[in-house]
């Protein structure tokens, strides 16, 4: 059987003196094997997405990056696996730097050295022409800075891409060309996405797997097209009548 690449077991988080945001969590990503959580605003999706990150450690149950726990010690050896892509296109880039310098973060920190070639490639690999390297964020349109918060994700050949809503803050048109590009890259490079999402249109046409959250519980997860398309839990059906669809 494969190793996920990440995974949660039985994960709980509860803020210090606070009721419990997350409960039993246990959630697989493996390679190659794209999956979706989804729930209602305050279920702990972006709670789990930090844990999953390692920006904070679980209360209960661990985090686990290719079997083992993810540690302090492991933390240079999952950067290089695992990046992310959030919600605000606008928030998420520096202003006061150029693109090629944004692009080239992670390779800087990974100590990679800030190759101009694996930044023009990257760029490519997104659809964005090598010379967007030497201008400024506020130069492009939102899709075209999701399409560089992309770029500067991929540059080092992660793994696993997570995923934190990074359609919703985008026009229709917009949005189906991104999820587009997303689905190329996984076919085109191996990549694998943990994908967070309101708009299960957009978790339909991504991820074969999704899990549902609500009120910090796991109350369901199976293949996309059961679970969206002959849900057993209550909850999960309320969201199916609720939550947006990215139309055909």
């Amino acid at each position: 059987m494969t190793e996920p690449i990440i995974s949660a077991d039985r994960v709980g988080y509860a803020y210090r003196g606070g009721a419990a945001v997350l409960t039993d969590v246990s959630l697989a990503v493996p390679p190659g094997r794209n999956v979706a959580l989804v729930g209602e605003s305050g279920a702990g999706k972006t709670t789990l997405l930090r844990l999953l990150l390692g920006l904070t450690r679980p209360t209960e149950g661990a985090i686990r990056f290719e079997g083992g726990l993810l540690t302090r010690g492991r933390l240079r050896d999952y950067r290089r696996a695992v990046q992310a892509v959030f919600q605000d296109p606008y928030s998420s880039l520096d202003p006061r730097h150029r693109i090629g310098r944004i692009v080239a973060e992670p390779l800087r920190g990974l100590g990679l050295g800030a190759e101009p070639a694996k930044v023009a490639a990257a760029l490519e690999a997104v659809g964005l022409p090598t010379d967007t390297a030497g201008r400024y964020p506020h130069e492009f349109s939102g899709g075209q800075r999701q399409r560089i918060a992309i770029a500067r994700a991929i540059v080092g050949n992660p793994r696993l891409l997570l995923a934190d809503e990074p359609v919703s803050a985008l026009d229709l048109t917009t949005r189906v060309r991104i999820v587009d590009l997303l689905g190329s890259l996984c076919a085109d490079r191996g990549l694998t996405i943990l994908l967070v999402s309101h708009d299960l249109g957009v978790v339909a046409e991504l991820c074969e797997h999704t899990a549902v959250l609500e009120h910090g519980r796991l109350v369901e997860q199976g293949p996309t097209s059961q679970v969206l398309g002959a849900p057993s839990h209550p909850y999960t059906r309320r969201l199916l009548e609720s939550v947006p669809r990215l139309p055909a």
